[in-house]
């Protein structure tokens, strides 16, 4: 087996299918596990599409907004990827209550009770909260698309893989639309304040 693994890794990732046996059964600990996660994040992926829509509305400028509002629909699309993934491990899809990102998203709701309304220092936060959020989905695929790998899941691993590029690609816009002009913008309030006092 181990002298099949490795050939099968010089000839590409496409060949690898089937490379590693997973029992397909569903009864080993690790996919229990896998099948829990997935629940985990299930839950997460749904709670995320509403708590989007709360800080697209709290947004300040129209590019986060707008970013914020792509964001939903693709959350839609992690959704439905997930019920899919459920459904090639011949589950019923299931949510789990996701502490992580319920703690998350309550995090998320503070930084706009304690921001100023119309203020980039409320985008800055948002966004910094916004890619918390991102980098908690992307350890969770990444984990979720090596433990597939694991278990001969490959069609569930390119699936997951796919949400995992799609995380990681917001996380990288949202670092950019804080740098293009939020950030400064949101040190030019402090000074401002500052100096009226």
């Amino acid at each position: 087996m181990p002298q099949a693994k490795a050939a099968t890794r010089r000839t590409g990732s496409k060949s690898k299918k089937q490379t590693f046996a997973g029992t397909g059964a569903g009864n080993t600990q690790l996919e229990k596990f896998f099948v829990d996660s997935l629940k985990d994040i299930y839950w997460a992926e749904k709670h995320l599409v509403k708590a989007l829509a709360r800080l697209q509305k709290a947004a300040t400028t129209d590019e986060l907004k707008t970013s914020f509002e792509e964001h939903i629909a693709q959350t839609e699309e992690h959704v439905a990827r997930v019920e899919q993934v459920f459904e090639l491990m011949g589950k019923k899809p299931q949510a789990k209550k996701c502490e992580a990102m319920e703690g998350l998203t309550k995090e998320a709701e503070t930084v706009i009770e304690e921001t100023e309304k119309g203020s980039m220092t409320r985008d800055a936060g948002l966004i910094v909260s916004a890619q918390k959020v991102e980098h908690y989905e992307i350890a969770t695929y990444g984990s979720l698309v090596q433990l597939a790998v694991t278990m001969g899941q490959e069609e569930v691993a390119d699936i997951l893989r796919e949400t995992l590029d799609e995380e990681k690609q917001t996380d990288e816009n949202l670092t950019v639309i804080a740098e293009n002009s939020i950030n400064w913008e949101a040190e030019q309030e402090e000074e401002e304040e500052e100096e009226e006092e």
